[in-house]
């Protein structure tokens, strides 16, 4: 449900790269949900016992419980519960930090500048580039009046011609005119890499003096496109969209939280510490593409920018995986403390039994992403990278040393429900269990019931 509703988020943007994305994963979610409810029964039913062959040996010993991992976690746990302020304020103060690079994240589109210089593409790009002065890139520049032939829409674009022919950047300039004449198009040849800085300040040159100043008082809309133009836009596009995605999907997740474990301090905790996680990602990612700190050591390429579409990539992407992580911990925990009403066993409890198959997960994803994240690419290497460690931050720092520590810090407060919230709907994700007893929800200072574990 979580990554569903990090997917649908994507939706917001008006990019049909993003939408045609999100539906596509959508639906595969959607087969991966159905499957898991019919196939994966259906399977399991027909193999019985029979499903336990061919197991790793001494991989894993079943049934003790409390054994190996179990006492690992269990010594996690104890050491956390007890000094649950120092563990919750050193794990905040890390993720912060890591977090902090953020700010100087500079986002764009990684050009063909990048690419290994062994490369073909990479060769015929400088090649193209060094025996054709005019380069290889364009901005196009297009014209909209009602009579393009009319003499002060003649004159505006000679002046733009004369403008950009003493800019020193820009190369020849053709114009072509449609068949109606009330279209012109004026393309004017680039150097260099379109990502570039110089680039950039070409198109701003472009967009924000010659244009405006040849164009002055003439009824004429004048648009500039090309492959810098579409760079700079799409970073703008999404700068815009980006609040409004993460609004709508935290949003979302805080009512589905709110429902389901009936607190109003619970889905908060799961918001901020998933936005932790998330800003932690993406601040390592700046510190080794763009400071190129560690790059080398890694094998990366260190990139001027983070590809632009690779912040609202990563949020979908591990804030659905991390609430999925979220749940599945908090559930463990809720359900004990139903039963016993103790808030620091139950933590135990939760972290004890789940610890090992959320490791395990995330054991497997990361070495996924490390795949990703081994090629020569740099896009492909900011992608696995950042997912890489988002999973492995959250899966270790969030999950095992912040949550329970921030447990343990507010007790019985974890809990709270107004009574004013009495009329949302009662929905028990584990469904409904004949011999465990109903419990209310339990308001901060009271002392629950303690009720034996059937």
């Amino acid at each position: 449900m979580a990554v569903a509703i990090a997917l649908a988020g994507m939706l917001i943007m008006p990019d049909a790269t993003f939408r045609s994305f999100a539906v596509g994963a959508m639906l595969a979610v959607a087969a991966t949900v159905l499957a898991s409810m019919t196939l994966l029964p259906a399977v399991l039913g027909l193999m019985g016992d029979r499903i336990n062959w061919l197991s790793i040996p001494f991989a894993g010993q079943r049934g003790k419980q409390g054994a190996g991992s179990g006492r690992a976690w269990d010594a996690v746990v104890r050491t956390v519960v007890a000094r649950p302020v120092v563990s919750a304020v050193v794990t905040g103060a890390i993720l912060v930090g890591a977090a902090a690079p953020l700010l100087g994240m500079n986002l764009g589109n990684v050009g063909i500048a990048s690419l290994p210089k062994d490369s073909d593409s990479r060769h015929a790009f400088d090649v193209l580039n060094r025996e054709f002065s005019d380069g290889v890139l364009a901005a196009e520049i297009v014209v909209d009046a009602p009579q393009i032939g009319d003499p002060a829409v003649m004159d505006a674009i000679g002046e733009l011609e004369t403008a950009l022919a003493g800019d020193g950047f820009f190369g020849t300039a053709v114009l072509e005119t449609n068949e109606a004449g009330d279209l012109a198009l004026l393309t004017v040849a680039m150097p260099g890499d379109f990502s570039s800085a110089e680039s950039r300040a070409a198109l701003e040159r472009l967009r924000g003096d010659y244009v405006p100043a040849a164009f002055d008082g003439v009824s004429a809309g004048v648009y500039v496109g090309g492959p810098t133009a579409e760079a700079v836009d799409a970073v703008a596009t999404q700068r815009h969209y980006l609040p409004l995605v993460f609004a709508f999907v935290l949003g979302c997740s805080f009512l589905l939280l709110l429902v389901v474990f009936r607190s109003i301090v619970v889905p908060l905790k799961a918001v901020v510490m998933n936005l932790l996680s998330v800003g932690a990602a993406y601040g390592i990612l700046v510190l080794v593409f763009q400071e190129g700190i560690g790059a080398g050591l890694l094998g990366f390429r260190e990139a001027p920018v983070i590809e632009s579409w690779l912040p609202l990539f990563l949020f979908a992407i591990l804030f659905g995986l991390s609430m999925d992580y979220h749940v599945f911990l908090l559930s463990r925990i809720k359900e004990h403390y139903d039963q016993t009403g103790d808030n620091a066993a139950s933590v135990a409890h939760g972290l004890r039994s789940t610890a090992s198959i959320i490791t395990g997960a995330a054991v497997i994803m990361v070495a996924v992403f490390a795949g990703m994240a081994s090629g020569d690419l740099v896009v492909f290497q900011q992608v696995g990278f950042g997912l890489a460690v988002a999973v492995i931050l959250d899966a270790t720092v969030i999950r095992m040393v912040l949550v329970p520590a921030s447990m343990e810090l507010l007790g019985d407060w974890n809990w709270y429900f107004p009574s004013w919230l009495e009329w949302l709907p009662k929905v028990n994700i584990e469904g409904t269990r004949g011999a465990a007893p109903a419990a209310g929800p339990v308001a901060a200072g009271t002392s629950p019931a303690v009720v034996p574990a059937p």
